[in-house]
């Protein structure tokens, strides 16, 4: 969801006013999402990265994460939440806060909302590592026993298919360290509009595109063709 602060900055404000017009195009897309039946949507909202900033903003994002999760939001589209990344480094006033979301909202049956928060792909496929070391250490289970789908179950997304589409908004044009083992076959959308100005008419020209995709996964167009019902 990029572009919030540039969208600020080209308007004369704040660079806290783009992410507070950011959580205005997230309750949008969110229901967008919800109506148009989609199953996962993750928003990469905050990145291990981003604790670099400045103090100010990092403290002014983190504010705004505990007020901008509305339980209505989630109850109203019978969306559940679930949170990736590494929450030790997150006050524990915002933690306790979305954790009890998470908790609350596990009941819904509907979409689930992935917020990746503290979140990068080398910390999670580091941890992953770490604790199948440990496996491995404890003799539960051996090396040639691991594979690319014990690795998948391991990651904090094994609730989770596979993405298949990402879509970047703001005109930058990379994965900036996010699901790099999940996107190994994800169709990316890039776009210039700033995340503030991503409406749901965006949302539906990026899966349009991606209806268009034809999606082989290392296959021939011939062997995909053969294979449709």
């Amino acid at each position: 969801m990029d572009g919030n602060g540039r969208w600020a900055k080209a308007r004369g404000m704040n660079r806290s006013m783009g992410h507070q017009q950011g959580v205005v195009a997230v309750r949008e897309i969110t229901t967008a999402c919800s109506n148009l039946g989609v199953k996962y949507l993750t928003l990469y909202t905050f990145s291990t990265e981003n604790w670099n900033r400045p103090a100010d903003e990092v403290a002014a994002l983190m504010s705004l994460i505990l007020t901008s999760l509305e339980e209505e939001l989630f109850m109203k589209n019978n969306v559940k939440l679930r949170i990736i990344g590494d929450l030790s480094r997150v006050p524990d006033v915002v933690k306790q806060s979305i954790l009890g979301l998470q908790e609350r909202t596990a009941v819904n049956t509907g979409m689930t909302m992935v917020i990746a928060l503290s979140y990068s792909s080398r910390w999670e496929i580091t941890d992953t590592v770490k604790r199948i070391a440990a496996e491995v250490a404890a003799g539960s289970i051996k090396p040639e026993e691991i594979t690319e789908q014990l690795i998948s179950s391991r990651l904090a997304t094994s609730f989770m298919p596979d993405p298949d589409l990402l879509i970047r908004t703001g005109g930058e044009m990379r994965l900036s360290n996010y699901l790099l083992w999940q996107c190994a076959y994800t169709e990316f959308y890039f776009c210039d509009t700033y995340w503030p100005d991503f409406h749901e008419a965006d949302l539906l020209k990026a899966i349009e595109w991606f209806n268009r995709r034809e999606r082989r996964f290392g296959k021939t167009s011939e062997q995909v063709e053969a294979q449709k019902p």
